[in-house]
Parts: C-alpha cells; sequence; structure tokens
C-alpha cells in the first residue's frame, strides 16, 4: 500500500474487534483519495470494492420509483452477501442519499456491517463529531453526531 489513507484504513480494522458494527467510513470530498484508498486495499487483500451507485441502480433500474424505495437496502444487502466476503469495500454512495429512495444512509451501513466489516466512502465532512453529507437546506442534507462508526478523514 503506497497511501497513507489507505495505511490509516487498515490500521483502523483493529479497533473493530468485539464492536456491534464492524464500519469504518473514510469521509472527504471529492477528488481527496478516497477511491485510490480502497483500489490499493482492494489489490492487496483481496477485499472487493464495490461502486455502490453502478450495482444499485442496475438492480434498480426496472422497478417502479415506490418498488425502488421499498426494496434498495434489501437489493444494497443482496449485492453484498453475493460476494461473501468477511471485508467489503463500498465507493460511490452517492445514490444512498438519493430523496426518492428515502433511506437513511449511515443506518443502513450500520445493518449491513454487523455481519462483515464494510469499509465504505463518505462524501462529505466529518467536523465537530458530527458526520454531515450536503448542506443544510439541501435536499440530501444529512448529520449525525457522534457516529457509531470508525471515522477517518482525508483531510
Amino acid at each position: 500500500m503506497n497511501s497513507p489513507l489507505a495505511h490509516r484504513i487498515h490500521a483502523e480494522l483493529n479497533a473493530l474487534e468485539g464492536r456491534y458494527y464492524r464500519l469504518v467510513l473514510v469521509v472527504g470530498p471529492a477528488g481527496s483519495g478516497k477511491t485510490s484508498a480502497l483500489l490499493q486495499l482492494a489489490a492487496k487483500h483481496g477485499w472487493p470494492r464495490l461502486n455502490v451507485n453502478l450495482r444499485l441502480a442496475e438492480c434498480l433500474l426496472e422497478l417502479t420509483p415506490k418498488q425502488r424505495s421499498v426494496q434498495a437496502a434489501e437489493r444494497l444487502a443482496a449485492i453484498i452477501n453475493d460476494t461473501a466476503a468477511e471485508v467489503v469495500l463500498l465507493d460511490s454512495l452517492e445514490l444512498l442519499f438519493s430523496v426518492d429512495l428515502m433511506l437513511n444512509p449511515l443506518l443502513l451501513l450500520q445493518n449491513l456491517s454487523r455481519h462483515r466489516t464494510i469499509i465504505a466512502t463518505w462524501p462529505g465532512q466529518f467536523t465537530d463529531e458530527t458526520l454531515s453529507y450536503a448542506e443544510p437546506g439541501h435536499p440530501e442534507d444529512r448529520r449525525q453526531t457522534r457516529p457509531d462508526a470508525r471515522i477517518i478523514t482525508t483531510v
């Protein structure tokens, strides 16, 4: 692994031992090295890296808007379960924040991490113990104080 970010992510895995949620969020803006770090981890450890936007959109394409909102979480869980890997890398999560899907992205990721370790990129910020996505007032705005996850910031 070449990047310090990939090293930091890998080092967090020990802190997940015995935790209810085995979730690591790699938080930072676009272009801050999140995807590059996940690609390095996938190459070194053989962990599957899933582009959530692409994979989930493919699964939801033929469904009606109502069916999408009802089945999105279940479909993502099925995609992850199909890997049968103990550690799964999730990248490009923006679709999870779509108002049309009516999901709570953090809660969804936490639930997915109960049975395997999930390392996910989070395209937002973590400041003053608050995890955020989008600006206040934006329809996709999400905020969570002290999220139950290991947080690694890129900046």
